[in-house]
């Protein structure tokens, strides 16, 4: 079978014979794989001119119920992807890791979407006062990038790979074409197929590239941008491609890195933190034969638990079974090929020439249910390095693979030291029940590592893992492990969109971000606001209220309801040194009687009111002052409905500002509320 490359809207067999793909158990022919004919620079065109311009028009909302409907046609058909994974070597563990959690990070970016606007753009942060009399402003909107999300992906995860990048670029509004790893393509090409079968993406946002790629980047423009997941030197060598330096085009790079985990100083053999750490550095070890960027490399012990550590993994090592992952009991695969294992070989040896091998052998071991000779088949390897600080090669050379070495430290900056000196990891972890030790560790630890998890017994039950990149969270880490960052939540959806700084009057940028900025030209209407529906409110739309005088009596009523005595409110011979010149309204009193103000109390569009953003108090109010309050439509965020039987509404943020008799604003607030829409289809 030769695979096809999914090319501007068409299935496309590269010409040749093209490059075979073995079955990492049995060591069969799959499929051979071809891009030779492709048009690189078409297919890039294609993408930004065709995916692009519908993906821009799109709103987030509108670009996450897309996700949202691709993960559930997804999943329904989960279970086809399943075999095909098991001759990538991977167990069935492994696989759900790749294809389940692929499909769960469509999840959590189309949940994403609520923390978005329902726009085709993102105001980013707080308005930027440039001027003294209010006049002149400043603001930052984020736009989708007009180009390509290239993603130059390993073979450890041919689907997860794909699709915890693309949730991203697609959530940001921005096409892809993705270069999986030729050895395990034949699984990202099953996942593509399904994709393109759904008719859910828009034309161009997804292009597959099986066979090579070389030359692609011969054809990125300064609004592409460019992901590498894969080898440190591979992904220097592209980072300095001509084309990307010459355009300034963003590279992010997630390299393989030297991982460590530290066994804390309390967690000592019958803890229940001694017995997480052994367990969670032997499922690291063997999961995916080791062959993850976040696998644990380095075993860092202190000095007189190195024996009870390794007596312990090597018990766990020894109860893992390695085989054909169809097999009833067997928990470790294959590596993804022969040439894998040449190298994880090649390695090994070469560690081997400054430590020793306490656990496994290169070539006597166990295979269940296959043909040793034929599969990529390798036993886990357990070192230990007594002299990490002379014998060095450990911190410098990676056997991808389950491969990891133990090394001692006595005290806790040892033990940051050796983390250290892996010039950068993407993750590393700390078994402690000691918070203070785990503080002081983080601390001097995070500036050379991507992700730290403090493994104890009180997270253990619903940890995901050392090895497990969440999809809010940033995932990345500096130095050896690339210095870049994906994922991150709506960290990751910025680096597919370009941050630009607005400038000028209240109004106008009102005009632009659709988002109310104080100070702005207000619309006075003879309708209240809360007898408006969803769809007849407008940006600016303004209730001034009528005005109330604050009077001793509203303070002590106050506090003798809500329970807040503070001094200041109720003692008025202890306000000396403050900044008080009497006593003072509760904050709570004038954003509560400024609720009483601005609500209209009739049954209408407004079914409740559910949140407060953004609420402070600038100016003391005294008794015999008198409030009044702006009320201004600052936002509207549309809703999608839950079910038939849904009412159709969306979210309406007011700004409350209330303002004294000078005119001076006394207080600022956000109120979110739900109002039901004219139009309940």
């Amino acid at each position: 079978m030769k695979l096809q490359n999914y090319a501007m809207g068409q299935w496309i067999a590269g010409n040749g014979e093209g490059k075979p793909l073995y079955d990492a158990i049995t060591g069969e022919v799959i499929a051979t794989a071809s891009s030779d004919g492709l048009n690189f620079g078409e297919m890039l065109e294609y993408g930004r001119q065709t995916g692009g311009r519908t993906l821009r028009n799109m709103t987030f909302h509108e670009r996450g119920r897309m996700l949202k409907e691709l993960a559930l046609y997804l999943l329904e058909r989960k279970n086809q992807f399943y075999d095909l994974s098991y001759r990538t070597g991977a167990t069935k563990a492994d696989s759900w890791i790749d294809i389940e959690g692929g499909i769960g990070n469509l999840f959590a970016y189309s949940s994403l979407r609520r923390q978005f606007p329902d726009e085709t753009y993102y105001v980013d942060g707080d308005t930027a006062p440039l001027s003294k009399g209010g006049s002149f402003i400043g603001h930052h909107i984020m736009v989708p990038k007009r180009g390509v999300a290239v993603h130059i992906n390993a073979f450890n995860f041919p689907i997860w790979g794909m699709l915890e990048k693309t949730a991203v670029n697609w959530l940001a509004g921005v096409p892809a074409v993705v270069k999986p790893a030729t050895v395990t393509s034949y699984l990202t090409e099953a996942m593509v197929r399904e994709i393109h079968a759904s008719g859910i993406l828009p034309k161009g946002a997804l292009q597959l590239i099986c066979g090579s790629a070389n030359g692609i980047l011969d054809y990125v423009e300064s609004q592409d941008v460019v992901t590498f997941t894969g080898s440190a030197s591979t992904g220097r060598m592209l980072k300095s491609h001509p084309r990307i330096i010459d355009e300034a085009i963003p590279f992010n790079m997630e390299a393989d890195s030297l991982n460590a985990s530290v066994l804390g100083a309390d967690a000592t053999p019958g803890t229940e933190e001694f017995d997480l750490f052994i367990k969670e550095v032997g499922r690291e070890m063997t999961v995916k034969c080791g062959q993850k960027c976040t696998a644990i490399r380095r075993i860092i012990v202190p000095s007189h638990l190195v024996e009870d550590v390794q007596i312990a993994l090597g018990k766990r090592l020894a109860s893992t079974t390695i085989g054909d992952p169809r097999v009833e009991g067997v928990r470790m695969g294959a590596l993804a090929g022969k040439t894998q294992v040449a190298e994880v070989r090649e390695r090994v040896e070469q560690l081997a020439e400054e430590q020793r091998i306490v656990y496994g052998d290169l070539d006597q071991f166990d295979v269940t249910g296959a043909d040793k000779s034929k599969g990529a088949f390798l036993s886990p390897i357990l070192m230990v390095n007594e002299n990490p600080f002379q014998n060095t090669r450990v911190h410098n050379l990676e056997a991808f693979g389950p491969v990891s070495t133990i090394m001692p430290y006595d005290t806790l900056d040892q033990a940051v030291e050796l983390t250290r000196m892996g010039k950068g990891s993407l993750v590393c972890s700390m078994a402690t029940y000691d918070n203070d030790l785990a503080r002081e560790f983080t601390l001097e630890a995070a500036a050379h590592h991507g992700r730290i998890l403090i493994l104890n017994r009180d997270c253990a039950k619903e940890s995901t893992g050392h090895g497990s990149p969440m999809p809010l969270l940033a995932h990345g880490g500096p130095g050896r492990a690339g210095g870049g960052e994906e994922m991150g939540g709506k960290r990751g959806v910025a680096h597919y969109m370009q941050r630009t700084a607005i400038q000028g009057s209240p109004t106008t940028l009102t005009k632009i971000t659709n988002v109310y900025q104080y100070g702005g030209a207000q619309n006075e209407t003879d309708v209240h606001v809360f007898r408006k529906h969803f769809e007849e409110l407008e940006i600016g739309d303004t209730v001034i209220t009528a005005k109330h005088t604050v009077s001793e009596a509203d303070i002590v009523n106050f506090a003798n309801v809500s329970g807040d005595n503070f001094y200041a409110h109720m003692d008025a011979t202890s306000l000396e040194g403050t900044i008080f010149e009497q006593r003072v309204a509760h904050g709570y009193f004038v954003l509560s009687k400024a609720a009483g103000l601005f609500v209209d109390a009739k049954k209408g569009p407004v079914l409740l009111n559910y949140g407060l953003d953004e609420c402070r108090f600038t100016k003391p109010v005294y008794p015999g002052m008198t409030i009044g309050v702006r009320f201004t439509v600052k936002e509207k965020i549309d809703q999608e409905k839950r079910s038939e039987d849904d009412i159709a509404k969306g979210i309406v943020k007011f700004l409350v500002d209330v303002y004294d008799e000078t005119g001076e604003t006394v207080a600022l607030a956000t109120i979110l509320t739900m109002v039901k829409k004219l139009d309940q289809n």
